[in-house]
C-alpha cells in the first residue's frame, strides 16, 4: 500500500526526516508516535503528498504502486483528492457551510455528480450518528460533532489511506475514545488503511503497529 525509502527533508540547514524507510500494508492502522519535533507531521504530510522530500539518492515514494514523485502538481493533487483522507487535530471546515456541505467538498472538487454526492454524504453522517445534524454549521455542533464530520468528509471518495495528524488532540477524553474505536470500525467496515500521529498512548497502542520516531529517524517498531 505505502512503499517509502530513503526519505529525507531539510528546511534550510535543519535536516529534518533523516532517510525513513516505512513500509504500510492494505488495511493496516499504524500509529506513529515520538516527542515533538521528531520529525512525525513532516513524515505524515510527505506521506500524504501535502510536501515533497528532498530527494537523495534511492528516495522512492509509492502508494497504491504508483509513484508519487514522479508526478507533476497537478497529477498529485488528482491522486491526493482521489485516493487520500485527511483528519487533522483542529478539523478544518469550512464555518460558512454545514456539516453536509463541508462532507460533499472533497467530492465535488472531482467532478462527481453533485445528486450521488448529497446521498452518500447523508449515508455517511448517518452512520456517524449525526443524521440531526446535517443542516448544522461547524460553530453549532460540539467538538466530537465537528470531527465525524471531518471523518466523514475524509471518506466520501472511498480514499484508500486516510492521513490523520493528531486526531483526538482536541477532544474530552469521551469524545477521543469514540473516535478510537470509529477507526477501528471503519478499518474493518471499509478495509481502510490508517497512519495516525498521536501523543495518545492509548490509541498508539491500539494500533496495528507502533512506530517510533527520534530526531527524524524511526528508531523502533512496536
Amino acid at each position: 500500500m505505502i512503499n517509502a525509502t530513503n526519505l529525507h527533508k531539510y528546511y534550510a540547514d535543519l535536516h529534518v526526516l533523516k532517510g525513513v524507510d516505512l513500509h504500510i500494508k492494505k488495511g493496516e492502522i499504524v500509529a506513529i508516535v515520538g516527542a515533538s519535533g521528531a520529525g512525525k507531521t513532516t513524515l505524515l504530510q510527505i506521506l500524504g503528498t501535502l510536501d515533497k522530500p528532498t530527494v537523495e539518492n534511492g528516495t522512492q515514494l509509492t502508494i497504491n504502486n504508483e509513484n508519487i514523485l514522479g508526478m507533476n502538481d497537478k497529477s498529485m493533487s488528482k491522486f491526493r483528492n482521489l485516493h487520500l483522507g485527511f483528519i487533522f487535530q483542529f478539523h478544518q471546515l469550512l464555518p460558512e457551510f454545514t456539516a453536509l456541505e463541508n462532507v460533499c467538498i472533497p467530492a465535488f472538487i472531482a467532478n462527481r455528480n453533485k445528486n450521488e454526492v448529497e446521498v452518500e454524504a447523508k449515508k455517511l453522517l448517518e452512520y456517524l450518528g449525526l443524521s440531526h445534524r446535517i443542516n448544522h454549521k461547524p460553530g453549532e455542533l460540539s467538538g466530537g460533532e465537528q470531527q465525524r464530520v471531518a471523518v466523514a468528509r475524509a471518506l466520501i471518495n472511498k480514499p484508500a489511506v486516510i492521513f490523520a495528524d493528531e486526531p483526538s488532540g482536541n477532544l474530552d477524553t469521551v469524545s477521543a475514545d469514540n473516535l478510537h474505536q470509529l477507526f477501528f470500525k471503519l478499518r474493518d467496515e471499509f478495509g481502510q488503511t490508517f497512519v495516525i500521529v498521536t501523543h495518545n498512548e492509548e490509541l498508539a497502542n491500539m494500533a496495528d503497529r507502533k512506530l517510533v520516531m527520534v530526531d527524524g529517524s524511526i528508531m523502533d517498531h512496536a
